[in-house]
């Protein structure tokens, strides 16, 4: 009967060690789960990047067709030099649009 009432008047006080127990428990599979969140990348992650490179080709693309124009506009005018940058201008514009996403 004394054990009971030991076990009655002491199971407030345990509701802390069991809380604790379970959140040692469940860290392990928390963690595990945060670290795989880190670890992958979802399709909107994976959309964004693509977009990101996209952009980021288009850019490049625009500034060496700029440039080229530029240079052909001098190429006009009778500069062989700039005639030679308009041509290899025009391969990297090829080369950046044919590069894989």
């Amino acid at each position: 009967m004394r054990a009971m009432i030991i076990a009655i008047l002491a199971a407030p006080l345990l509701t802390g060690c069991f809380s604790a127990v379970k959140t040692v428990v469940t860290a392990p599979v928390k963690a595990v789960g945060q670290v795989a969140d880190w670890t992958t990348t979802s399709q909107d992650e994976a959309d964004r990047n693509r977009g990101r490179e996209m952009r980021k080709r288009e850019e490049q693309v625009g500034k060496l067709s700029r440039q080229r124009d530029k240079a052909a506009g001098k190429c006009q005018r009778g500069d062989a030099e700039q005639c030679q940058r308009a041509e290899v201008l025009e391969h990297e514009i090829e080369a950046a649009m044919a590069a894989p996403n």
